[in-house]
């Protein structure tokens, strides 16, 4: 190889190298086409050429630097001066759950499904597997899939499942005959007087986990047993039976927390910083009182109350964020339960029930910029109070934690590297169509699939990243990236900024501005 790279570099017309012979440029299906009229190489030789000066200049280029685990980072430009109230969901925002919880609510449901709807005993038998599914995925109610969607509505091939079996690209190619899906199919027609056609639901809050583990667990047990079910059905009663459990998984969390709990000394003070800066505090959650209090008695102090000038339990979201009439009551934490009287003001130290952001807003005068609301769900908690409101959202995704400790990782970093760098080399001599080249060609693509499930893989053997397909964002990403002002794993990491500090976005570059292998 090094012959041919000295006998015909003069044939590269543009081409320089550094001092350390490393070439600056890779060699495009032109170039390598005018080479071959000049002199009798075999495009074999030339395509070998341009690869192994392509992975030269890989090997060269600098890593990119860490990204911060504990940063805050910017959909849309956010300026905290401007905010004078910071709301708060509770559930995976200020708390933030063990391992614990996925499988008390997952053997909960086990438990529901046979009790309640006489499902076979074996499935006592499932156990939770906790790293099989991840957030964000969408569950074909029709069909009986379990999937990966990206944010052009393409399905993810390698990250079909049925049960925990996974489905063949020719599969799905067969059952979806293309690999788009249409959007009335994914999220229903919204037109009016149209039926709501939708097939899919979307998984998109860490509750959901348990859900999928346990749906996929009964269905790969129906199949090996040759049980015939209905995929709706099976759904609708797995959805049920989590849903129904949770009453009493909040009553076995409250009198153990610190087993299901992660504890979190700076949250104190964060809510501290806050209010001796004249921010005024809210909770809005959809949680039960006595939940919530056990879980902030231990995360904050048994005062926690004292920093919020707004509780709000039992909100309902996101009814709390959509409906107008639903009155907003007090509730009797000692009775546990509310009280029928009129609400005319809210006031600090007291708990309210039920609602809506509308009471909120006509009762406090908080509105627009000045609100900034976190939570952990794009819909129920940020999508309504952004798009109808106007407040500013912060999204908290535990999960970026491990997506950013990956990202990390010199393996990681060198694979993407060389993925993007060998994906533009197919694309420069794709035009080729002799059969050597073809081959050459057969053997880069093989290897750029191997180096997608690679990557693919250090997030999750079966479906990924929660953020990425191959290459596309996800469906989850559009909608945190379309709701969320700023986002980040913890809401403690706020704390690394001062409170007049302006969150600014990436210019990100668009596809027909500039050319970088490592944007």
């Amino acid at each position: 190889m090094s012959l041919l790279i000295s006998s015909v570099g003069n044939l590269f017309l543009g081409v320089k190298t550094s001092r350390t012979g490393l070439i600056q440029k890779t060699l495009k299906y032109s170039e390598v086409k005018s080479a071959l009229s000049l002199k009798k190489y075999s495009t074999r030789e030339l395509l070998n050429e341009a690869y192994c000066r392509t992975k030269l200049k890989c090997r060269s280029k600098k890593l990119p630097q860490d990204v911060n685990p504990k940063g805050v980072f910017a959909c849309n430009e956010l300026d905290l001066s401007e905010v004078q109230v910071y709301g708060f969901d509770y559930d995976y925002t200020l708390a933030h759950y063990k391992p614990t919880m996925e499988h008390l609510l997952y053997n909960l449901g086990r438990e529901y499904l046979l009790e309640k709807y006489n499902y076979p005993p074996e499935i006592l038998k499932l156990e939770y597997k906790p790293n099989f599914a991840v957030r964000g995925l969408h569950y074909d109610i029709e069909k009986g899939l379990l999937l990966k969607l990206d944010s052009f509505l393409q399905i993810q091939f390698g990250a079909v499942y049925r049960g925990l079996t996974p489905v063949s690209t020719d599969e799905v190619l067969k059952l979806y005959k293309n690999r788009i899906i249409p959007i009335a199919y994914v999220e229903g027609d919204t037109r009016a007087h149209k039926p709501n056609r939708a097939k899919m639901v979307h998984l998109a809050d860490l509750f959901s986990v348990p859900e999928m583990g346990l749906l996929c667990n009964v269905a790969e047990y129906f199949i090996k047993n040759h049980i015939d079910y209905h995929p709706e059905i099976l759904f609708l009663d797995v959805k049920n039976s989590v849903q129904s459990c949770h009453p009493i998984m909040h009553k076995i969390v409250a009198q153990n927390v610190e087993e299901y709990i992660r504890p979190n000394k700076k949250l104190r003070n964060y809510f501290q910083m806050l209010q001796e800066s004249d921010k005024k505090l809210f909770l809005v959650t959809n949680s039960p009182y006595h939940f919530v209090n056990a879980g902030m008695e231990m995360l904050v102090g048994h005062d926690w109350r004292d920093f919020f000038d707004v509780v709000i339990v039992n909100a309902n979201k996101p009814k709390f964020f959509t409906e107008v009439s639903r009155p907003i009551r007090v509730f009797d934490k000692n009775a546990n339960s509310h009280i029928w009287e009129k609400v005319t003001s809210l006031e600090k130290g007291i708990i309210y029930y039920e609602g809506t952001v509308k009471q909120l807003q006509d009762l406090t005068g908080w509105c627009g910029h000045q609100v900034l609301y976190f939570g952990d769900h794009p819909y129920s908690d940020l999508a309504d109070v952004t798009l109808e409101h106007g407040w500013r959202t912060g999204a908290i995704i535990n999960e970026l934690t491990h997506e950013i400790n990956t990202l990390n990782t010199r393996s990681f970093k060198e694979n993407a590297n060389w993925l993007q760098m060998l994906t533009q080399l197919i694309e420069d001599h794709q035009d080729y169509k002799d059969p050597e080249a073809m081959e050459v060609l057969t053997q880069w693509m093989v290897e750029r699939d191997y180096l997608r499930n690679e990557i693919k893989a250090v997030f999750n053997p079966q479906f990924g990243s929660v953020f990425r397909t191959y290459h596309n964002p996800t469906y989850f990403s559009r909608r945190l990236f379309r709701f969320a002002d700023i986002y980040t794993s913890n809401i403690i990491n706020l704390l690394n900024y001062s409170l007049t500090h302006t969150f600014y976005p990436r210019r990100g570059v668009m596809p027909h501005e500039y050319g970088s292998y490592f944007v």
